[in-house]
């Protein structure tokens, strides 16, 4: 049977599938799988706050020691070589402070010897890591992160400022300036000792060893950085204790503002818990409603995978749905349809109408973008908007309420675009380098939100194919130009929010194709050949969450549904005909769609290199079914005559 037929055969049984899992509200709701680190941080905080939560805790527990491995270590990714310390070391601490694990048992015995083999606690890279044991009394709070308070004070004018840093970095870093400002550090008689896992046995060793390893990474540059800092603070005016008391008092209340409903700091759970520790910190009762909100909300977003519990870091429905939506309406349901109904509604009840952090970067701002969660408010973001604006294009040509629902959207979107012609993940100019030199794991990913091609291509593919412009428009034209200019040599190109080099050309290829960039182009053609080459036997596509960490690409040795249905999305959209490969491709992804092993959860997206990645749940019908939309829609009748030549 050629393969377009088995492709409308998949289409329909998906399509019928999706249909029947829509929630009532109309949204689809998939879990948002990122590993044990969450997890393992509420049973710290619980345990901290001395809730009495025995079965979450224990269902907790359960999750945490079923992702053990022989070896005694935690990944962060299945193929992770050996295994990752700061993993180990939250696993190992969190099952310990349960109580439902003891060090005598085999398996925390194994654990702890991993951590000695790789250095003791001393070698852990990760803030997060740091924060937690610094805050529950199991390590001094390293000295690069008490940055003066003060800082938070200094103006947008200033050479360096805080809202030079990222919005996600922004809400990670002041409960945590708090705790180590003041030094926080609150242990109970249920909290285990770990002090066995220095190598270094007494606390002044510790700090030293930590004041030596920050000396060695201060660099020229970062010293220029620190001296920036110290240098706009001497232009504050008023006395030293009065500035550093007015610099936690805006942390403080910069926390409080941008709590959501929910109770959630800016939704994401992994802020929102160092928040709860944060007011502690400052004096807030245990049982005062910010903190037992803050639960409530953690709590709502619990997800019960198989019988064990897991908490999600930041609930994916808004995206889950705004893609699910469009997919089906591209797959032939009509926007008349009622499941397509329900979910535009949906939609349409979250687009963001209220100013956020965001705003202090454009001039003349309106609220009108979408955000990744449900609760989030005030913290939407260019790829959301883009996928809930293909979603409701087509009610938005007959409908007023849609219409002006798009018309918000696009401007937020369009508002987006940086100075170098490339789009940004949630704000605008929030580009200094500088920032990425504190000598903090993961800063140089995190502590900036960059023009990215994974963001800037899909927002090139939205305003081509939705919005109906070309590279004839200066804004096009700009953010092609951001495009090719920032290709590998290879020909690929780097995604920063998925894994990784895939996703990265994948978008961009997708991108330039929309926009006007026909299939001779020299960079098409490089972005083609190198995807090419990297099609596994089996003719799909798969990499390595390795490639995150070491900017360059790792195969993975498999082929995973996400990334095959993006490569093959690519080939599809600069391919006027298909080709053999693009054929293979497609048998094999219709192949890997009614599988259920390792590769089918795979984590294929990226939050931070070498801490967080994530199996969207959603993932394995999302993708797929928008590639096979788009290899039916664009071949099928092509096809169908070469079938009846042969004949």
């Amino acid at each position: 049977m050629p393969v377009w037929r088995d492709v409308a055969a998949e289409i329909h049984r998906m399509t019928g599938m999706l249909e029947r899992v829509q929630k009532e509200d109309g949204s689809w709701r998939f879990c948002f799988e990122n590993g044990i680190l969450t997890d393992a941080y509420l049973i710290i905080v619980l345990r901290t706050l001395e809730q009495p939560q025995e079965t979450l805790i224990r269902q907790l527990h359960d999750r945490i020691r079923s992702q053990q491995e022989a070896n005694g270590a935690w990944k962060v990714y299945q193929d992770e070589e050996d295994g990752n310390l700061d993993a180990t070391v939250d696993a190992y601490y969190a099952l310990l402070y349960s109580g439902y694990s003891q060090k005598t048992d085999e398996p925390m015995l194994k654990a702890a010897r991993f951590i000695l083999s790789k250095g003791g606690l001393q070698q852990v890279k990760t803030v997060l890591t740091h924060a937690f044991l610094a805050a529950t009394g199991q390590s001094p709070w390293p000295t690069s992160l008490k940055i003066p308070p003060e800082f938070l004070l200094l103006p947008p004018s200033s050479p360096i400022s805080f809202f030079d840093f990222s919005g996600y970095a922004r809400v990670h870093f002041t409960p945590i300036l708090i705790m180590a400002n003041l030094g926080f550090s609150k242990r109970n008689a249920a909290a285990p000792d770990l002090s066995d896992l220095y190598t270094r046995n007494d606390w002044a060793s510790v700090e030293r060893h930590n004041a030596e390893w920050e000396d060695l990474t201060s660099t020229r540059t970062l010293k220029e950085l620190l001296r920036t800092i110290q240098s706009g603070l001497k232009e504050l005016s008023g006395l030293p204790w009065l500035l550093r008391d007015r610099g936690m008092q805006y942390a403080e209340q910069y926390m409080l503002k941008r709590i959501e409903a929910d109770g959630t700091l800016y939704s994401y759970s992994s802020c929102t818990l160092l928040m709860i520790m944060a007011l502690l910190a400052l004096g807030y009762d245990k049982q005062h409603p910010v903190i037992t909100n803050a639960i409530s909300g953690l709590s709502a977003i619990l997800w019960n995978l198989n019988g064990h519990v897991h908490l999600q870091n930041s609930p994916s429905t808004v995206w889950d749905t705004a893609l699910l939506s469009y997919a089906l309406q591209q797959a032939g349901t009509s926007p008349n349809h009622p499941s397509i109904r329900k979910s535009l509604e949906y939609l349409l009840r979250v687009q963001h109408t209220q100013l956020g952090d965001w705003s202090f970067h454009v001039s003349h701002p309106l609220p009108g973008g979408w955000g990744f969660s449900e609760s989030n408010s005030i913290n939407p973001d260019v790829d959301d908007s883009t996928a809930a604006l293909r979603a409701i294009r087509g009610l938005s040509l007959v409908d007023p309420e849609y219409r002006d629902a798009w018309n918000r959207g696009l401007n937020w979107v369009l508002s987006m675009q940086n100075k170098d012609g490339g789009w940004p993940a949630f704000e605008k100019g929030v580009t200094n380098k500088l920032l990425t030199l504190f000598p903090i794991d993961g800063a140089a990913d995190a502590a900036i939100d960059p023009s990215t091609a994974d963001l800037t291509g899909r927002t090139l593919e939205f305003l081509g194919t939705t919005a109906g412009l070309d590279r004839k428009h200066a804004l096009i034209g700009r953010g092609a130009d951001w495009l090719l200019s920032n290709q590998e040599a290879n020909g690929s190109w780097y995604g920063r929010w998925g894994i990784c080099y895939i996703y990265g050309t994948w978008s961009a290829l997708t991108g330039l194709a929309a926009v006007g960039f026909g299939a001779d182009h020299p960079s098409i053609r490089n972005g083609v050949q190198w995807l090419l080459s990297i099609q596994n036997a089996d003719g799909g596509w798969g990499e390595s969450c390795t490639s995150d960490r070491s900017k360059r690409y790792v195969p993975l040795g498999a082929s995973t549904p996400s990334q095959t249905a993006w490569a093959l999305d690519a080939l599809i959209a600069v391919s006027p005909a298909p080709s053999p490969e693009i054929d293979k491709g497609i048998e094999r992804l219709l192949s890997l769609l009614h599988l259920d092993d390792w590769t089918t959860r795979y984590p294929t997206g990226s939050g931070l290199p070498g801490c967080l990645y994530t199996d969207y749940h959603s993932y394995r019908y999302i993708w797929p079914l928008l590639t096979l939309n788009q290899y039916h829609n664009k071949y099928t009748k092509e096809t169908s005559r070469k079938l009846l030549r042969t004949q």
